[in-house]
């Protein structure tokens, strides 16, 4: 007869203390990891590098929507067909609005307004690196000047509450979803998100820089955001923004809200005093907490202070 086993407390904690520790490994894997595939697919050239970059920054989306449903951190975090609808919608207006806008930074309608600031930059610089490692450096530097532009700019959105009116969309939100890092006003988009081109123009940041530093921003973008139970690994966490640390940054608690502005690059937020290592947060959302409508998401920018406030 086969003899009966039983999990004891000890084995028990040991199991926990292992997911504990598997679970902080797949962001900076995904993030890293998808920054040296195009590195090498730019440098290597094994592939058409432009249909590489693509498929890196769409293939997030449809893995992680998989992803939630089989490791699930919060149920109360699904999201019915018609958030995912809603969702659907932020994202397509983002992908056919203002990404194209801001993709080939140079060869855009806000292509003379870069090309001003290049040429007439302090910095002598032409950031185009032909190496992985030489990429990998130039991302980094882009990425620390651009966030801390992104940090000040996204610190007053909440500090102030004229600029909060474009910033609310983004945190009217009562769940945790991959795409919801695409639930974003218009007008955010022409303030908060000008700080990654800012940084490449003042950089003269080449194309393989560019699409290095978009497989960034798409994959920890869409994890920072995902219902998955993704930990922080200590050391990576100080550098860079992980998904704990931007829940909280959505708790519906102002404490926990008012803090860890750098949604890709969390260093500012500790060097200026404003980081929530908090694990673990209650409700999501802004103001009352109760989902709003798409029509009164872009609406939001345009409400008296009264009714922004009381909502």
């Amino acid at each position: 007869m086969a003899q009966a086993t039983f999990d004891t407390p000890a084995m028990a904690s040991t199991s926990a203390a292992a997911r504990h520790w598997a679970w902080m490994l797949p962001q900076p894997l995904l993030v890293l990891g998808s920054m040296v595939a195009v590195a090498t697919m730019v440098t290597e050239r094994w592939m058409n590098p432009d249909l590489f970059t693509t498929i890196m920054i769409v293939l997030p989306i449809p893995l992680l929507l998989v992803a939630e449903r089989l490791w699930t951190k919060r149920q109360d975090w699904l999201l019915t067909p018609k958030e995912l609808a809603e969702d659907a919608f932020w994202l397509a207006f983002a992908g056919l609005l203002w990404i194209p806008l801001y993709d080939d930074y140079y060869q855009t309608p806000l292509s003379e307004g870069f090309a001003w600031l290049r040429d007439r930059s302090l910095f002598s610089l032409e950031l185009a690196p032909t190496t992985v490692l030489g990429l990998l450096g130039a991302v980094m530097l882009v990425k620390l000047v651009e966030s801390f532009v992104y940090y000040w700019c996204h610190r007053i959105q909440h500090e102030s509450l004229f600029w909060w009116r474009m910033h609310a969309t983004h945190h009217h939100i009562t769940k945790m979803g991959c795409m919801r890092g695409d639930r974003t006003h218009p007008l955010e988009y022409l303030a908060l998100a000008l700080g990654t081109p800012i940084a490449l123009a003042l950089f003269g940041a080449s194309d393989d820089v560019i699409a290095v530093a978009a497989a960034f921003a798409f994959w920890n973008g869409n994890l920072n955001h995902a219902n998955l139970p993704l930990r922080s690994l200590p050391g990576y966490d100080w550098v860079f923004a992980t998904a704990p640390q931007h829940h909280a940054h959505h708790s519906l608690e102002m404490r926990q809200s008012n803090s860890n502005y750098g949604c890709n690059i969390i260093l500012w937020d500790r060097l200026f005093g404003t980081y929530c290592g908090d694990e673990t947060v209650g409700r999501i959302g802004a103001g009352k907490g109760v989902p709003l409508s798409i029509g009164q998401q872009l609406a939001l920018a345009f409400y008296s202070n009264k009714k922004l406030t009381d909502l």
